[in-house]
């Protein structure tokens, strides 16, 4: 077999992040992971595995790219673009400087509106409110039609109307209008990013620390937190566990939960679960019951990553409530032993 010839230029985002985490230590590598979403491992995981025979001048390449954007982005959140490509060009020269800065813009633009694809509409809506129609149309253009309708739906009718014609009408943009939308975007993507971490990390803190504590004194904080904020205590419960955490629990509290987990829901929530998970599942199945759910997932076409999220999360929410009602137990707590 002809071996294949690789070229730096024609490398794709995914296959230079695969070759930068191949370059690490394993255990590096997986911190990374863990800060990625679940689609993007897999993406990026089917690259390292298609990726073989690497020169290592392709390797020192990507390591020189990666090593002069944190640079850059160091300079960057110092002082500003500008700043940066002032600081860069003394040690690069001029072209170079700016090939550098412009990937940083354009990474900047490409996260932003990456993390606005999973802003909460409503607040999207609101932020995007203040802004003129024009630019307005331009930002949902480059983002999912189901948010986009979500968004649009927020909005009041007036508002609503001139943003759809614009979106209609949208042909050549002016570089004007792309840097107002670029600030725009960095705007709202800081702010929703802030936010999101406000209340997703106090809230896994939280978690975390419940995760640690007895199961008394776990209750009784989770039911003062419950009267103040019903909603934070319920993000607090199902972060105290996650789908992944179901290869913790015996064989009986599994065959217990898998009573009232919808099949649909099931199949959906294995789509992309570990093979430890699904093994540790069918194992406590009837054998066709568990081939149903094996069909359902070999016939089950391309699925948004947010259906099986949500999947995952009613099978734990069904999880929470039988450990309340005291069906099953979660381990991996502080607990103390109680003899009744």
């Amino acid at each position: 077999m002809k071996k294949k010839e690789y070229k730096y230029e024609e490398l794709t985002p995914k296959q230079k992040a695969a070759i930068l985490l191949m370059s690490l230590d394993v255990d590096t590598s997986a911190k990374v992971f863990k800060q990625l979403s679940l689609e993007d491992v897999e993406q990026i995981a089917l690259e390292i595995t298609n990726l073989q025979d690497l020169p290592q001048s392709i390797v020192d390449q990507v390591l020189e790219e990666f090593y002069h954007l944190m640079t850059a982005q160091s300079f960057m959140l110092e002082g500003g673009l500008d700043y940066a490509q002032q600081i860069l060009e003394k040690s690069y020269g001029y072209e170079k400087a700016k090939e550098i800065v412009e990937k940083i813009r354009v990474l900047t633009s490409v996260r932003g509106f990456s993390i606005l694809k999973k802003a909460d509409p409503q607040q999207l809506a609101n932020f995007l409110a203040k802004e003129h129609p024009q630019t307005i149309a331009l930002i949902l253009s480059h983002l999912p039609p189901d948010l986009v309708a979500e968004v649009l739906a927020e909005f009041n009718e007036q508002l609503r109307i001139e943003t759809v014609l614009r979106i209609a009408k949208l042909g050549k943009v002016s570089p004007q209008l792309l840097q107002e939308v670029e600030h725009v975007v960095d705007q709202i993507a800081e702010q929703t990013l802030s936010q999101n971490l406000a209340t997703a990390g106090g809230a896994q803190l939280v978690a975390n620390i419940l995760n640690k504590s007895n199961a008394t004194i776990a209750k009784s904080l989770l039911e003062h937190i419950e009267e103040k904020d019903y909603g934070l205590s319920l993000e607090i419960k199902r972060l105290m566990f996650l789908f992944e955490d179901i290869v913790t629990l015996d064989d009986r509290s599994i065959q217990r939960i898998l009573r009232d987990v919808d099949k649909r829901d099931l199949a959906l929530a294995l789509k992309v679960a570990d093979e430890k998970v699904k093994q540790k599942i069918f194992k406590n199945m009837s054998e066709r019951a568990a081939a149903v759910v094996k069909e359902e997932l070999e016939f089950m076409g391309p699925v948004k990553l947010k259906e099986v999220e949500a999947a995952q999360m009613r099978i734990v929410d069904i999880i929470k409530r039988l450990e309340e009602q005291e069906e099953i137990v979660i381990g991996g707590r502080g607990r103390e032993d109680i003899f009744v």
